[in-house]
């Protein structure tokens, strides 16, 4: 169930084992968010254009979203979120003058969400 997307800037493409990430992702999110870990779906989308105050030089963004189906308490959704930005200053190699911009959210799936 949990459905996860990670947009990241093409600077940081060298830098992020992205299946390493996700297989450590995966474990965290079920046991934080009462999941089973071959729930969780994880997409990465490479970012080319992104402009952070009024740059685009020097910086990578990275932005995580894991939708969860209903019943998780903010205090869950916090926890996870904190947690998750904690693994990825385990995962991501710093990028010689690149300043890394990252982020998570947890949104509750609609109602209307379905799987087969």
């Amino acid at each position: 169930m949990p459905q996860i997307t990670v947009d990241y800037s093409g600077t940081l493409a060298a830098a992020f084992d992205r299946q390493a990430f996700a297989l450590a992702l995966h474990p965290l999110v079920a046991a934080t968010a009462d999941a089973r870990p071959e729930a969780c779906k994880t997409r990465f989308r490479r970012v080319e254009d992104f402009v952070i105050g009024d740059r685009t030089e020097g910086h990578a963004v990275l932005h995580i979203e894991i939708g969860l189906l209903h019943g998780r308490t903010d205090a869950t959704k916090i926890r996870l979120a904190d947690a998750v930005l904690a693994l990825i200053a385990a995962h991501i190699k710093p990028v010689d003058g690149v300043t890394l911009h990252s982020s998570v959210e947890i949104p509750t799936l609609d109602a209307s969400y379905r799987k087969r």
